[in-house]
């Protein structure tokens, strides 16, 4: 009788472990919308970032995309080169505003930023997923800014809700992928310096290795191979199928989230876990030369 009383003593009440759990959820959401609210804040003193950005989207799709246009057959099927080009363009600045996300993190880490997310109670990890986050939501704000060229140049866009919805999910995986990417080259690079040079050699290849601006089909055999390993012709690929109307996926959709989820997946997992990252990236705060 009292082995049975201990016992029952003993045994936490069912629904204390779900409120902790609920807490822990809460509290890792908080730590990673902070994150996302410091960033959000800068976009909101610095509005010029915005308009900024929007020159390079404009001059591919009017200047590019216009004389390129009388070019026949870089576009597929009897799609209009400008509508072939607009997803492309759009992968394109998702992927420029993600990949030089790392020189905000050593920004950061110069002015002791960093230090300070490092002694707070939040979870590691919360920092990487909230510059993902973050760098999703500037790749929108690039979304609404192509959308509105595309419409000026009498471009097909899809305005389904389902589909736009899916434009606003494959951005985001887009986002956190070339995002994560980044901080993981911020955290071996000393400088914002060598970081820009590094993520310039990487964006060109990344770019001009995919189907952002011209076809598979175009390519010579061994292209064709490197752009089938590369994240970016499938992110492109469902932006083409779901921005554009009439226009169905290559590879199908769901082939084309699965292989941006694991490629994602396998940043996050390789290599340095995400709080390594973290402390590798403030490292090299903390070792440089005063």
């Amino acid at each position: 009788m009292a082995t049975e009383k201990r016992g029952s003593a003993v045994a936490p009440p069912a629904n204390m472990d779900d409120r902790s759990l609920v807490r822990m959820v809460v509290d890792y959401g908080t730590s990673v919308f902070a994150v996302v609210g410091s960033d959000l804040q800068k976009l909101h003193h610095d509005p010029m970032e915005l308009i900024t950005r929007a020159v390079q989207p404009a001059l591919w799709l009017l200047l590019f995309g216009e004389v390129m246009a009388q070019v026949r057959g870089l576009s597929s099927g009897n799609l209009r080169y400008l509508d072939f080009l607009s997803a492309g363009v759009l992968a394109q600045s998702v992927l420029f505003v993600a990949i030089f996300y790392g020189i905000a993190a050593i920004w950061e880490r110069d002015l002791g930023v960093l230090h300070r997310y490092l002694v707070s109670p939040a979870p590691r990890s919360a920092l990487v997923l909230g510059k993902a986050v973050s760098a999703s939501v500037r790749g929108l704000s690039q979304a609404v800014i192509v959308y509105l060229l595309a419409f000026v140049i009498g471009v097909a866009v899809d305005l389904n809700p389902i589909h736009v919805l899916g434009v606003v999910v494959f951005i985001t995986l887009g986002s956190g992928l070339f995002s994560t990417l980044s901080l993981i080259i911020a955290c071996i690079v000393k400088t914002r310096e060598r970081f820009m040079g590094i993520g310039q050699v990487l964006t060109m290849p990344i770019f001009f290795a995919s189907n952002a601006i011209y076809p598979l089909s175009l390519m010579p055999g061994w292209l064709r191979v490197v752009s089938h390993l590369n994240p970016l012709t499938y992110e492109v690929d469902a932006l083409r199928a779901l921005m554009l109307t009439g226009v169905s996926s290559e590879y199908g959709l769901p082939a084309d989230f699965a292989l941006l989820a694991a490629a994602t997946a396998l940043l996050w997992a390789g290599g340095d876990d995400q709080p390594g990252v973290v402390r590798a990236l403030a490292a090299r705060g903390l070792a440089r030369p005063r």
